[in-house]
């Protein structure tokens, strides 16, 4: 694919996060972009306001006739589509160039330096602060993240003249092995996505053939403990990475009043009295492997202090709505048991007194069947549980798939409420006055309800 020989550009399922990227990146290459996605949402409504023509019904006929020229026209997909979509069909019947999201972003890095994240978890927040540390270069950086920066107020960053690109490295349906990265972070490998790669010694097998694909002269760095082996060219150098140990770590952290600092221990250079702008525990080890990628690209130590401490995070990810002195309520896109797991520590961590509530909306009928248990065990670390219907995304039901399968599941005596999507309102209504800190979890819809929670809450 020529990209200079495209004129229009169509994207099936076009409000994704990743998606919505890619689009953007045409947009401002002048390219004509449209596309169709199920539902509207903020980020279709900003790529509207941006210049593409969006639709949401499944209809070939309200295809722009601009993007109806096979001979010049990019079909882009996300592995979320069934195969069977009509639009995706018939552009498949008249023979258009029709690609998959990932593939189209490996064409357009090819040419960049790519600097990449990867893992089951932490990967969004990790790339995006990557990103703004080397956007705070004076050559800056161009970045496709799978989250919304709140530094930027976007997902896509583009600075034309930087030999920088940034990439969050997505392992579902394997479209990390499109990338040809120069330097990437693994942050983590729990399974994950098994209706995918069936089992997790698949799971582990597709990190160990990205980490080949890395480009001579380039670099792993690992976080260490991982069951995932690295199979890396001639040329390309290993690193680790922890909390407490590696080759980049953190020493002589400080968590109080509100704050942490820590010194950061690098074979290249240390650096003293890093403060985390987003004083989460768990970015003690996301901001040690963005500082080591940042570093082994050349930037120097007072950029990458002053990029950690003014790093702002990522829309859904341990996103605070309310914070006073007695109460809050937080959302946070967790929704794999390590991710909750991990939530749910932190923000004890941060509450050590307070009664801990939280809803959980659990996403995809797979994931539940694979998982309950763990889930579960996650879940039983807080307070009081709130539990929806499954958000079911690509999948169509699985029989006895409930979310009452992680209800049985739960430590004994666990408070838990099963409910519908529709009826978590009129809950934390009835409860708000018992209710000191909320936190809503998941990677499906029930963050619309966010606003209307903040307003009961604060009510």
């Amino acid at each position: 694919m020529d990209i200079s020989n495209i004129n229009s550009v169509y994207f099936i399922g076009v409000g994704g996060i990743g998606m919505s990227a890619i689009a953007r990146f045409f947009l401002s290459q002048g390219k004509v972009v449209a596309g169709y996605d199920r539902t509207p949402s903020e980020l279709t409504n900003r790529l509207v306001q941006e210049g593409a023509q969006i639709h949401y019904e499944e209809d070939v006929n309200q295809i722009p006739s601009s993007c109806k020229t096979k001979e010049d026209t990019l079909v882009v997909y996300t592995p979320a589509i069934p195969s069977e979509h009509q639009e995706l069909v018939w552009f498949r019947e008249q023979g258009f160039e029709i690609q998959k999201r990932a593939q189209v972003l490996g064409t357009i890095t090819r040419s960049a330096k790519a600097l990449c994240v990867a893992g089951t978890h932490g990967k969004t927040t990790t790339s995006t602060m990557l990103a703004h540390l080397m956007n705070s270069m004076p050559e800056g950086c161009n970045a496709f993240l799978g989250g919304i920066a709140k530094n930027y107020g976007t997902n896509y960053i583009l600075s034309e003249n930087s030999p920088w690109v940034v990439i969050e490295a997505d392992e579902f349906d394997r479209s990390f092995h499109h990338l040809s990265p120069y330097i990437t972070a693994i942050t983590s490998t729990d399974p994950d996505h098994l209706d995918i790669y069936g089992t997790k010694e698949a799971y582990l097998e597709s990190f160990s053939h990205y980490t080949s694909l890395i480009q001579p002269g380039g670099a792993l760095v690992v976080h260490e403990g991982l069951e995932m082996k690295p199979r890396l060219q001639s040329g390309v150098n290993l690193y680790t990475y922890g909390r407490y140990t590696g080759d980049f770590h953190a020493d002589n952290i400080r968590i109080g009043g509100g704050e942490i600092h820590f010194d950061f221990i690098s074979p290249l250079e240390d650096i003293a009295d890093i403060e985390l702008g987003v004083p989460l525990s768990i970015n003690i080890d996301n901001s040690i492997a963005a500082m080591a990628i940042a570093q082994l690209s050349g930037a120097k130590t007072e950029t990458i202090k002053q990029g950690i401490a003014s790093f702002r995070g990522v829309d859904r990810r341990f996103d605070f709505h309310l914070k006073s002195a007695d109460r809050a309520f937080i959302c946070d896109y967790a929704h794999h048991p390590a991710e909750i797991r991990q939530s749910a520590l932190s923000i004890r961590e941060l509450y050590s007194n307070k009664r801990i509530t939280a809803i959980f909306q659990p996403h995809l009928y797979t994931r539940t069947r694979d998982f309950y248990q763990e889930f579960a065990d996650s879940l039983s670390l807080f307070d009081d549980v709130i539990l929806t219907d499954i958000y079911p995304a690509r999948e169509l039901p699985i029989p006895g798939v409930t979310s009452q399968l992680i209800a049985d599941n739960l430590k004994p005596g666990m408070p838990c409420t099963l409910c519908l999507k529709g009826e978590v309102t009129d809950i934390v209504r009835q409860r708000c006055n018992d209710i000191e800190i909320l936190v809503l979890l998941g990677a499906g819809d029930l963050e619309s309800q966010a606003n209307e929670i903040t307003d009961i809450m604060k009510d």
